[in-house]
């Protein structure tokens, strides 16, 4: 018998302790499946968020630009109080809920033909044409709107016969831009809701007499309830944080993202910015609250 042989058998033998004791302890075996994924969003999500929540009570020194330690409540004072920071929230609000109204408006539609209309083979068709658009650049679609929306641009050909003109750039070019982006977000979750009605409900709903608005009102609307709420979460938390859609078509106009961006590069204020990226954060765990007993959370 060679030495080699000799030294695999307790190497072997620890192997199958190892996977023994695995095997009768599931919990343990759960655990260590998870501690490297948990690791990672303790590490990256949580701290990062603690540390953010901890710079917004340091501030900048004026003359040398470093950042002190030291607790003060000035910058969220500043951001609460001032005038500048609310118009930009109420601003940056404002097109989160617009794009999520227009979201959701266009969402149902099609993901109520992909559910109970399409064929099996056709839904798998729309799925993929839905998930299509993912898989292209942000920037990539957000510069081709820009030139769809631009005075030269395909809509202001396509209007001029009928003396229509393009939004150009600002708010209205915004809210379309961002509306596209997270369509697809809004259409899944919705789509996912439908399938789980059963088509039987539908049927009972004719025989008993029940037209197609009332039994899309009365019957589906509240089962997809939850499937429509998770749907508004994405695109109302990407659109409050988005800020390079608003460099690329918004003109001149500001929202609570390009602020924090400034502050971070240009002004080199991170106390500041850290401050000012406390109010999405706030709104959107808010949102989250209001909705948590919906069963909205479940369909994400």
């Amino acid at each position: 018998m060679t030495s080699a042989s000799v030294e695999s058998r307790p190497r072997r033998s620890a192997a199958r302790a190892g996977s023994a004791f695995l095997t009768t302890h599931p919990r343990t075996r759960l655990a260590l499946l998870l501690a490297a994924p948990l690791f990672w969003l303790v590490v990256v999500y949580i701290v990062a968020l603690a540390l953010l929540l901890v710079t917004a009570f340091w501030s900048v020194d004026s003359f040398t630009g470093e950042i002190t330690t030291e607790f003060t409540l000035d910058n969220i004072i500043e951001v609460v109080t001032g005038s500048l920071y609310q118009t930009v929230t109420l601003r940056t609000v404002g097109v989160a809920l617009a794009v999520t109204l227009i979201d959701v408006v266009l969402a149902l539609p099609i993901a109520f033909f992909m559910a109970k209309v399409a064929s099996p083979r056709m839904q798998r068709v729309l799925v993929i044409l839905v998930l299509t658009p993912l898989w292209a650049s942000y920037l990539v679609k957000a510069y081709a709107w820009r030139s769809v929306l631009s005075q030269d641009g395909i809509l202001e050909w396509l209007l001029a016969p009928f003396g229509g003109h393009t939004p150009g750039y600002g708010l209205p070019a915004t809210i379309i831009t961002l509306s596209y982006l997270w369509l697809p977000y809004v259409i899944l979750p919705i789509y996912a809701g439908l399938e789980r009605v059963p088509d039987s409900l539908l049927e009972a709903s004719g025989d008993l007499g029940g037209k197609s608005w009332s039994t899309l009102r009365l019957v589906v609307f509240p089962l997809i309830l939850p499937a429509i709420i998770a749907g508004t979460i994405f695109s109302f938390s990407l659109s409050l944080g988005d800020y390079i859609t608003v460099n690329i078509v918004g003109g001149a106009n500001q929202m609570l993202g390009n602020l924090v961006y400034t502050n971070v590069g240009a002004a080199n204020n991170l106390p500041l910015a850290s401050a000012i990226a406390l109010i999405p954060i706030v709104i959107i765990f808010g949102y989250l609250f209001l909705v948590r007993r919906t069963g909205a959370l479940d369909n994400l």
